[in-house]
């Protein structure tokens, strides 16, 4: 790894920066542009659920570069290196592809470009859990996380704009150069040979039948649900209860991602800072306590601009959610396996926003906007009785070594 611990942060968190443009154009702008090229719904809906397919296969991914030292180069460079030069080579070639008249093959460029960022993805993880020592887990999380939450702003901003008033050429071609941004930073890199307990070993799948690990991986589902879930009706929200436009909507999604970023920092201090444990309470308490905000303040009687600061807020405590949920994962992964067991971590991770997404438009018909936030607030507590098992033995290190 590069010596300046700085450079070391910024390759990290430009591999997610790029990663977060692809994630913000898929989110705000793909299926705009498929349905200004003749697209019906049902084939847009077709097409996000194939190309979200190679984020289900990130699991085996992770398996082969654990195993595989490609080329002799490492478990992680090379695939990195392939990774971005799927996707670049994808988004150089897609404008010229009509997905009116070749649909399918379309799809395919598509479903190879998420298969490039799922690998790169997956191996940016491992080489994080390579050679990241625990007392910076959480920072090396905040770097990462803000990366990728500054790319989906760059996305849903810049972009945007060069889909109105310039081209989608120029659109997929300035996504293709920022997956660029990466590669002089990657040419700082080398990668040593793994030392003997730290290569593949299939007995080290046992992990998952220990109850500390169950109790991470079923505490990031959770938390998930809660933060996803909730953020998908805060625009609808503020629409009904405000009235507000298409573009005020875009400006105020660009807000909570600043607030995003501002997250990863506060969830970093809060890992470097406090024992997991405290952390962990500290960001449940931030996202229950913004959602409650949400559900009781009554918009009308403050404005605009107060919304703006609530969802600001939110996206802080959502920012540091997810560093901390990532970073305490990072804490339980086996070294043998590191790629492949976080994998399987955040594939629970996705389960739960999946959950979180289905019963938060139920409750909202059901219930309504408020009381589906103040739900999630509630639901977010099922965390504190996994608490407990989390992390037992190294809280019990930590408070020793305080003693001492």
């Amino acid at each position: 790894m590069p010596r300046n611990k700085f450079i070391r942060y910024l390759l990290f968190g430009s591999l997610y920066f790029t990663q977060g443009t692809i994630l913000g154009y898929f989110a705000s702008l793909n299926s705009l542009y498929l349905l200004d090229k003749g697209l019906t719904m049902t084939s847009i809906g077709i097409f996000g659920t194939i190309a979200l397919i190679p984020f289900v296969l990130k699991i085996f991914l992770g398996m082969l570069s654990d195993k595989v030292n490609l080329f002799k180069m490492g478990h992680r460079k090379p695939y990195i290196y392939i990774g971005l030069a799927v996707q670049l080579l994808c988004l150089v070639a897609v404008p010229f592809i009509d997905p009116r008249s070749y649909y399918w093959g379309f799809v395919a460029v598509a479903f190879l470009l998420q298969l490039g960022m799922a690998l790169y993805d997956t191996c940016t993880d491992g080489l994080a859990l390579d050679t990241t020592p625990e007392a910076e887990q959480g920072r090396i999380q905040g770097f990462m996380v803000g990366g990728r939450a500054i790319g989906t702003i760059v996305a849903a901003s810049a972009v945007g704009l060069l889909a109105e008033h310039v081209s989608w050429l120029a659109v997929f071609w300035v996504l293709a150069a920022l997956t660029l941004l990466p590669v002089p930073l990657l040419f700082t890199l080398r990668e040593g040979e793994k030392p003997a307990e730290k290569r593949f070993e299939w007995g080290a799948f046992s992990a998952f039948k220990k109850w500390p690990v169950i109790a991470v991986g079923l505490a990031g589902l959770v938390i998930f649900m809660v933060i996803v879930g909730a953020n998908q009706l805060i625009n609808p929200y503020l629409e009904k209860s405000l009235d507000i436009s298409l573009s005020q909507a875009g400006f105020i999604t660009s807000l909570w991602g600043i607030g995003v970023v501002l997250g990863s920092v506060v969830g970093s201090l809060l890992m470097s800072k406090v024992q997991v444990k405290k952390a962990t309470l500290a960001i449940l308490a931030m996202v229950s306590g913004a959602l409650l905000l949400l559900a009781f303040l009554v918009l009308k009687q403050y404005g605009l601009g107060f919304a703006i600061g609530l969802v600001m807020l939110y996206g802080v405590a959502y920012g540091a959610a997810q560093t901390v949920t990532f970073a305490f994962c990072m804490r339980v992964v086996d070294q043998r396996i590191a790629a492949s067991m976080f994998s399987i971590l955040m594939a629970l991770t996705n389960v739960g926003q999946g959950i979180g997404l289905g019963i938060g438009g139920a409750l909202t018909d059901a219930v309504t906007f408020r009381w589906t936030f103040v739900i999630f607030a509630a639901l977010n507590l099922l965390v504190l009785p996994l608490l407990p098992s989390m992390f037992k033995k190294k809280e019990q290190a930590e408070t020793h070594t305080e003693a001492i």
